[in-house]
């Protein structure tokens, strides 16, 4: 089953399959084994619609979820109902919780502010209120840095009112295996959630689940890996495609040796050279950094970009093909079949997450499959 989203008469197509997000949490699932996989669907669902992805998560078997904004977490129980949870990464500040309790949300507690701050709810509330707590154990970023979890230990009616739910905390370098500080993290991790006894805890997500079952604690909470980026990124990709991006080409010219091509006059042809114009740039996602880089796919063949990225167009170069092939009309591949999502990231000089999370709105956007 299809389903389109708006962008009437855009010239592109960015098709989300819906089963194949399903069937990479359930291969993530499988990697776990007997420990319970949560689902990361912060920034829209990685870009491809929070809602959408959050049913076909659930129904997946999904019962956690985490986004990084109240905001995409108020979208998110829109369309999933309790008792499925939902949790804020980047926590609680004064001014917002009324809205954690209106919409049944989580918060990540990420210092003893916070953590004072959703006390102080649940004294109001008359009752505890469920929470995360996070633990920086490494990355230098959010969680309780050691200081305050000593404090927490000295003082655990700090906690008073609060029920925690999960203790987490996050890998600086599960992407690359060998990397000394993953060993590092996991034993930080392993000493400070006794401080908790008895709460279930979290450290891996997408590319720690493939550090082993050392790494797993209670639950996994992968994200990028589930959108078909590879979380293996030394070892072939064990997940599925789950983005195909598509064009039409606009127009088609033939250009004299020494002419040149877009913005800032970049690339000069070397010959006679037949130019293709498509309706994709870096208004929609598409790097700019993608200049003269890369290719697209025309009939499985490589259409090398020519010149700079605009922020409506891109040029390629379509000398080699036939007339008939290479036609105003002809559908040009950008993602998809032989050009993997993490591959066109590499050649813009960047990394899958970002040019999945970019991809814009502009796009005619078709789901398929999906609960």
């Amino acid at each position: 089953m299809a389903t389109s989203d708006g962008a009437p008469g855009a010239g592109a197509t960015l098709t989300v399959d819906l089963d194949a997000i399903a069937g990479n949490y359930r291969l993530l699932c499988r990697t776990l084994g007997k420990v319970p996989c949560a689902a990361v669907v912060k920034a829209d669902g990685y870009g491809l619609g929070v809602a959408p992805v959050g049913r076909t998560l659930a129904a997946a078997g999904a019962e956690w979820f985490f986004t990084a904004h109240l905001g995409e977490a108020i979208a998110l129980r829109a369309a999933l109902q309790p008792p499925v949870r939902i949790a804020v990464l980047n926590g609680i500040w004064p001014g917002l919780e009324d809205a954690f309790l209106a919409h049944d949300l989580l918060p990540v507690l990420n210092d003893l502010g916070q953590i004072a701050l959703w006390r102080a709810a649940a004294t109001g509330a008359g009752r505890p209120l469920p929470a995360v707590l996070q633990l920086d154990t490494g990355m230098a970023r959010l969680g309780l840095p050691p200081a305050e979890l000593a404090t927490l230990r000295q003082e655990p009616e700090r906690m008073s009112g609060i029920d925690l739910r999960l203790v987490i905390s996050h890998l600086a370098c599960a992407d690359e295996p060998g990397h000394p500080l993953n060993a590092i993290q996991r034993g930080r991790f392993a000493a400070a959630r006794d401080a908790f006894p008895g709460v279930p805890a979290s450290l891996a997500a997408s590319s720690g689940i493939f550090l082993g079952p050392g790494y797993h604690c209670d639950l996994g909470r992968p994200g990028v890996a589930l959108y078909g980026v590879n979380p293996t990124p030394d070892a072939p990709n064990p997940m599925r495609p789950v983005v195909r991006l598509e064009a039409r080409i606009l127009q088609v010219r033939h250009i004299d040796r020494g002419e040149s091509v877009g913005y800032g006059a970049t690339h000069r042809a070397s010959k006679p050279t037949k130019v293709a114009t498509v309706p994709i740039g870096y208004a929609d996602g598409f790097l700019r950094s993608s200049s003269s880089r890369g290719h697209f796919l025309l009939n499985g063949a490589p259409a090398p970009i020519l010149g700079r990225v605009s922020m409506d167009l891109i040029t390629l170069d379509v000398t080699d093909f036939a007339d008939a092939d290479a036609r105003p009309g002809a559908t040009v591949v950008a993602i998809g079949d032989a050009r993997s999502l993490d591959a066109v990231a590499s050649d813009a000089g960047t990394i899958g997450y970002e040019f999945l999370t970019g991809l814009g709105q502009r796009y005619a956007r078709v789901y398929r499959g999906g609960a």
